[in-house]
């Protein structure tokens, strides 16, 4: 099937490429709503922004208080913007009998019951007397009859919002852990239980600690809204162009020029954007008609944009929301995260840009012309103090600071970058503001001298920023936005949060990871005697065990990943996988990570394949066939995972230790594996090549990816017949005729 209008390379406009963002992007498309609906709505985004952006400097209140104000934002946000059917026509303004501003007038009661529910929590944490309500620490776990009304509203309402922004799968998926808990002595073997009390349910869910008051919405109220907003911000300003201009600068004059600009600047974008659209969104309206004039086919050119981008949520340092969740769950340092996710990105767009440059070599496309790059001069002279806030912000982070106060420091210089100027006395108020809050940090000892000094010398030099000033109205249109992104994963974490609930309650992660376990020891078993040559054991039971359970984990990420976000799929799977492949001796960070990246895999997977989606409607290709080239792309993301459960120290902060040989012995058979894997999709690396040389190539780039040298060896022979053929054929080719 060919691409239709393969030729047509028209640039997007700005309002083309937002509509291709809201659809294919689960919480961009809002309801229209009346002028004045809309100027509220616009006060209540402002005023949830700037609460996060001020406690994250200056103090959070108490948990229970915090999250319930966040969980209010959400729901008057929600109801407000997305209806109750996603049919055609929902999201269009609506007036008359039984709406206000265009809302009808029971989502108005479902969002009032939602505000309630989510603030009696703090509302009655002291006792309520003239309700003859407890203190909390009476009521843990034997709830009144308030706190049974208004925990089921919750529930219930989490559920709906839920639903609203990112569809039926989610909230179907909880519904059965629901249902597990409540009705568990009729589930069969070992899935069975006692059950759980009605009562014991709705306070489990309720109370802060687990349920929805617990972890996952804790990490998205205090860290991972921050880390969204400074990306908005930062892009917004300009660090997002700096991106891709440096980018092309880069990697525009090589072979296949275009599309090594796209995986460049994606993995550059990557940094600030945990959003696998927007981040295709925003880079591939430059990169992918560049593609398609240098005559790369509009499928491939989308698929390349797509995997390139679905590795903005593994890309150090701001990854996607799940990252954060992980550390909690670790309970280690935001930091060690980043840094074990070093090289499986690295090794992930290592894959991309392989596949990108053979396909040009086999295609015989070349770079852009001298003339079509930026210069290098030009670019950071005028866009230099866009880097600025995120240097802040990576200083602060990696310095032991809170990720809250390192995000707070990053919007805080992004703010300084974007509004304020030397050139401007009266703008510098927000360049003082914060110097002032350095200060009053330093004397409290909140921040060291040095750290004060960094901070105090980037406000100053970010206000002789050249860039045209951003207004303030245009710096509100940001921060609206920023909101309006972060309503699906904050919905998305408080309804997984009863997921977390359930495991806790009933013990499921242990009994499902514990079938797991069996299942491939069985299977592993069985199938030994097809390993084993007289006394030479080519691989043990236990072997095949680990590799068979890995195996099925990641068929259920790629497969439940269908519609599901990556935050909310990591949370139900790591529950499994960390139990199953514990008892198989595998690092806890290993296994949290095996499971993080095959989520972000499964949105590169079809047929539920939403970055690839949105890149196939810039590129104007198909889009079954885009996702088809965005996984065969990403598969050094499909087979990283495997790579560094087998090999922690590809991580370097696994418990089992980091040893430089071993490491790089590791990583450059891992990198081997991912450039055989990438002859094999393409059929071409000195020269085309055929089904059966490709076949062994790629099997030979599986066994690379087993960290040992026995594979290793195993691996050059099956290659070398493949690679032989190419050296010859490349010889041939450049012989005198």
């Amino acid at each position: 099937m060919s691409d239709p209008q393969k030729n047509d390379v028209r640039e997007l406009t700005d309002e083309e490429l937002s509509a291709i963002e809201e659809k294919y992007d689960e919480g961009a498309a809002t309801r229209s709503v009346s002028p004045r609906f809309a100027q509220f709505l616009r006060y209540v985004a402002l005023t949830f922004a700037v609460y996060h952006y001020l406690t994250a400097g200056f103090a959070l209140p108490p948990d229970y208080w915090h999250m319930g104000w966040h969980l209010s934002g959400l729901f008057i946000l929600t109801y407000s913007f997305y209806p109750l059917f996603k049919t055609k026509g929902a999201f269009d303004l609506k007036n008359g009998a039984g709406r206000l501003g265009g809302v009808p007038y029971i989502d108005i009661l479902l969002m009032v019951l939602g505000v309630f529910s989510a603030l009696y929590l703090g509302l009655a944490w002291r006792g309520i007397e003239w309700l003859g309500v407890e203190e909390m620490t009476f009521r843990m776990g034997n709830p009144n009859n308030w706190d049974l009304l208004f925990g089921c509203i919750l529930i219930v309402l989490v559920l709906d919002i839920a639903r609203r922004t990112l569809g039926w799968v989610l909230p179907l998926i909880i519904s059965i852990f629901i249902s597990y808990a409540l009705f568990g002595p009729y589930f069969p073997g070992l899935l069975q239980h006692p059950g759980v009390k009605f009562n014991t349910f709705v306070s489990s869910m309720y109370f802060p600690q687990e349920g929805i008051f617990g972890v996952t919405l804790w990490v998205v109220s205090t860290i991972v809204f921050h880390f969204v907003l400074f990306g908005v911000i930062a892009q917004r300003t300009g660090l997002g162009q700096l991106f891709i201009d440096n980018a092309t600068i880069l990697a525009g004059r090589y072979t296949g020029g275009p599309a090594k600009v796209s995986v460049v600047s994606s993995a550059f974008f990557g940094t600030i954007s945990g959003s696998s659209v927007a981040n295709t969104v925003s880079t591939g309206a430059l990169t992918i008609p560049n593609m398609k004039r240098l005559g790369y086919p509009g499928h491939f050119a989308g698929g390349v944009e797509a995997a390139a981008s679905a590795g903005g949520q593994i890309t150090p340092p701001i990854m996607g929301a799940a990252a954060f969740i992980m550390a909690e769950f670790l309970e280690v340092p935001y930091t060690t995260i980043v840094i074990a996710a070093i090289f499986p990105a690295l090794l992930h767009y290592v894959g991309v840009f392989a596949v990108v440059h053979l396909m040009a070599r086999k295609l015989g496309l070349k770079g852009l012309a001298k003339e079509a790059l930026p210069q290098l001069g030009a670019v950071w002279r005028d866009g230099w103090a866009n880097i600025v806030p995120l240097v802040g912000l990576l200083v602060v982070l990696f310095s032991g600071y809170t990720p809250y106060m390192s995000a707070f420091c990053g919007i805080s210089l992004a703010l300084i970058a974007g509004m304020s100027r030397a050139r401007e006395p009266l703008t510098l108020v927000y360049a003082l503001a914060f110097i002032a809050f350095v200060i009053w940090k330093y004397m409290g000892s909140g921040f060291d001298l040095t750290m004060s000094c960094i901070l105090v010398f980037g406000a100053a030099l970010a206000t002789f920023n050249p860039q045209r000033r951003v207004s303030i109205q245009q710096m509100a249109d940001t921060f609206e936005t920023g909101v309006k992104y972060a309503l699906a994963v904050g919905a998305a974490s408080a309804a997984v949060g009863i997921v977390i609930g359930v495991i806790n309650t009933t013990g499921v992660g242990f009994r499902i990871g514990f079938m797991v376990t069996q299942a491939a020891s069985n299977l592993g078993t069985d199938l030994a005697w097809l390993f084993t040559f007289g006394a030479y054991e080519l691989f043990s039971v236990e072997d095949l065990t680990l590799f068979i359970s890995l195996v099925f984990i990641a068929m259920a990420c790629i497969l439940m990943g269908a519609g599901v976000p990556t935050t909310a799929l990591y949370i139900m799977l790591v529950s499994v996988a960390q139990p199953a492949l514990a008892q198989l001796g595998i690092p806890p960070i290993a296994s949290h990570m095996f499971v993080l990246y095959y989520g972000v895999v499964a949105e590169i997977t079809p047929p539920v394949c939403t970055s690839a989606y949105a890149a196939a409607a810039i590129a104007n290709s198909n889009p079954f066939r885009t996702g088809i080239s965005a996984f065969t792309l990403g598969l050094g993301k499909v087979v990283a995972p495997m790579a560094f459960v087998y090999a922690p120290v590809l991580l370097f902060v696994s418990s089992a230790g980091f040893d430089l040989w071993e490491f790089s012995y590791t990583a450059a058979s891992c990198i081997a594996g991912v450039i055989c894997l990438s002859a094999a999709v393409v059929g071409y690396w000195l020269a085309p090549m055929g089904a059966l040389f490709r076949i062994l190539m790629a099997l030979a780039g599986l066994i690379f990816i087993a960290p040992s040298l026995q594979a290793d060896l195993v691996a050059l022979v099956i290659a070398s017949p493949a690679v032989l053929s190419q050296i010859i054929a490349r010889r041939g080719s450049h012989a005198p005729a």
